[in-house]
């Protein structure tokens, strides 16, 4: 319909914006930045770059420091022995010349053993020190006195004990990784709300339904908190006790490649190490997310 002056009137800009996306969102789409708008790729730039960027600076002092040091070798002599290293990772030619995939076995097996003990031993432990404040007064002094002591001066307890390396190293895990589980634990089962075991009262519950209904639920973001730094302790320490002890065992075998001037197989296992503790780190922060609804960070 014309209007007074003989005109059909004009489109109202909110309809045709409807229509149609903005400029700027289009171009968004595309990957381009405007001044007023954001890239979709933005996000992973953040996410991603700068991990790549700390890495990028690693290579580049390692670079660095193998350009002033010819002993030392450069990041790219090292990756070609590690593509030797990793293609056959499981040979055998004797007792202490075997491929670097039985050596990490053969320590996370020893982390493995050292850490379930504790586990079995220091959770228990310390759901009985949150529980009760008799049992608190009687272990807090040992674990204070205990828990400061370095888990390599464990080490010659266990072999003037076990007479053998094996069980030896693995003591020192045990004791090492019980620790943080019995502090942590504790700590869960004493900051449950007093409210809880007041109802648990008047209800009359028995000490299992206290323990299963209410403290395990409670403690168990706490517990697995220690079982987390247990772990990255226990990780720690089975590479210096098998450096002391011998045998089978990536801790071993850094020591035997220094002993044989192996640089780049020493730089080779330190990345290995890291990479094997942070899977480990990795799995316990997927195990934490799973049985608890608060957000745990890596």
């Amino acid at each position: 319909m014309e209007n007074m002056h003989g005109k059909l009137p004009l489109a109202d800009p909110a309809l045709k914006s409807a229509d149609k996306p903005a400029r700027s969102d289009r171009l968004a789409a595309r990957g381009y930045v405007l001044a007023g708008g954001q890239s979709r790729l933005r996000p992973h730039v953040l996410r991603f770059l700068p991990p790549l960027l700390g890495l990028a600076l690693l290579i580049l002092a390692w670079q660095v420091i193998a350009a002033k040091n010819a002993n030392f070798p450069t990041p790219y002599a090292t990756c070609l022995e590690a593509l030797k290293l990793f293609a056959d990772p499981f040979y055998r030619k004797g007792p202490n010349d075997q491929g670097i995939g039985w050596n990490i076995l053969a320590s996370l097996q020893r982390v493995a053993l050292g850490f379930g003990l504790a586990a079995a031993v220091g959770i228990p432990l310390g759901f009985l020190i949150g529980r009760f404040k008799f049992l608190a007064g009687m272990f807090n002094p040992i674990v204070a006195l205990l828990k400061p002591v370095s888990p390599l001066a464990w080490l010659p307890i266990g072999l003037l004990v076990f007479k053998a390396a094996d069980p030896a190293a693995i003591w020192s895990i045990f004791i090492c990784s019980i620790w943080p589980m019995v502090i942590n634990t504790a700590v869960g089962v004493q900051r449950v709300p007093q409210d809880y075991m007041n109802v648990a009262r008047v209800l009359n519950l028995s000490e299992w339904k206290i323990l299963t209904k209410i403290l395990f639920p409670a403690a168990l973001p706490y517990m697995l908190t220690g079982v987390r730094l247990a772990i990255g302790t226990a990780w720690l320490v089975i590479v210096a006790a098998e450096m002391l002890t011998g045998g089978v065992g990536i801790g071993f075998w850094v020591w035997d490649e220094w002993n044989n001037l192996n640089v780049p197989h020493i730089l080779i296992a330190i990345g290995v190490i890291g990479v094997v503790g942070l899977l480990l780190e990795l799995a316990l922060v997927a195990l934490a997310r799973a049985f608890t609804f608060e957000e745990v960070g890596s």
